[in-house]
């Protein structure tokens, strides 16, 4: 079970607490999320997203800097950032290799170390 279905393209860890892309773990949002604040909290991030894009167009650093900023602070309070949304003491492995991870058997399994 995933809450982001957007991301059925790439395998979710069996915990629900990463999906995978190209063999790197990338941490999921709070599952804990009411469904507006969580739509809400996306808008907020790709608004972000867009404000970096068109910050480096126009060479300006000082806004790239400030909209990456708010890309952080989006990500943080939907939980893929900063302190883990998960209470059971388990470590992050945000943006680690899979095969380096607790998960490696289950990576393996899925028989794409290539891709």
């Amino acid at each position: 079970m995933t809450n982001q279905p957007a991301l059925t393209k790439y395998p979710v860890t069996p915990d629900s607490r990463y999906f995978v892309v190209r063999g790197r773990l990338w941490r999921l949002s709070n599952p804990a999320l009411a469904e507006g604040e969580r739509t809400h909290l996306i808008k907020e991030l790709m608004n972000a997203r867009q404000h970096v894009g068109e910050a480096k167009r126009a060479g300006d650093g000082a806004a790239e800097r400030h909209a990456r900023d708010l890309v952080d602070a989006a990500k943080r309070r939907l939980g893929e950032r900063g302190l883990v949304w998960w209470s059971d003491g388990a470590p992050d492995y945000n943006r680690h290799l899979a095969r380096n991870t607790p998960y490696a058997h289950w990576f393996a399994a899925l028989g794409l170390e290539d891709e």
